[in-house]
């Protein structure tokens, strides 16, 4: 059970991170961005916030297959067993890593490349093109939080 706990623990923790932080862009910090910061600071203020971000990500990412498989394991003695929610679950986790990925390598360089540039309408369809994905990530993730949360029948 102990050791349950503490894969337990260590995937409701990385969960908070990701999908805290994408809260907190998402909701909080884009919101004043916007309404503060001339175009060019907040494309910079957000290439440079991208990269530290997602070093966290990547570590969550790595962290909830291994803490699931693990407490699939102790309590479901495998795959077979899970109850349909946690396999949803694991699903809707690949599309979450997809479309990180997708932002991580297609949509963040290109960013940087218009930010560098300062190419600044090329910088803003490309941050576009993040939010939306971002946000996309922001709700499979909090349903997936809910679908934790409620534990439901099927």
């Amino acid at each position: 059970m102990a050791l349950f706990n503490f894969f337990y623990t260590l995937h409701v923790l990385a969960s908070v991170v990701w999908v805290g932080g994408m809260f907190f862009a998402w909701m909080i910090l884009r919101p004043v961005a916007a309404a503060t910061l001339e175009g060019p600071t907040r494309l910079g203020l957000w290439a440079g916030i991208f990269p530290r971000f997602f070093a966290w990500v990547w570590l969550c990412l790595l962290t909830l297959p291994i803490s699931g498989v693990a407490m699939l394991h102790l309590r479901y003695h495998g795959f077979d067993g899970a109850p349909r929610y946690v396999q949803a679950m694991m699903g809707l986790y690949v599309v979450m890593a997809a479309l990180f990925l997708r932002v991580q390598g297609l949509q963040l360089p290109e960013l940087r490349r218009a930010v560098d540039a300062q190419d600044w309408t090329r910088g803003a369809e490309a941050m576009t093109r993040i939010r939306r994905l971002v946000g996309i990530n922001l709700l499979i993730g909090l349903a997936v939080i809910a679908l934790a949360s409620a534990r439901p029948w099927f």
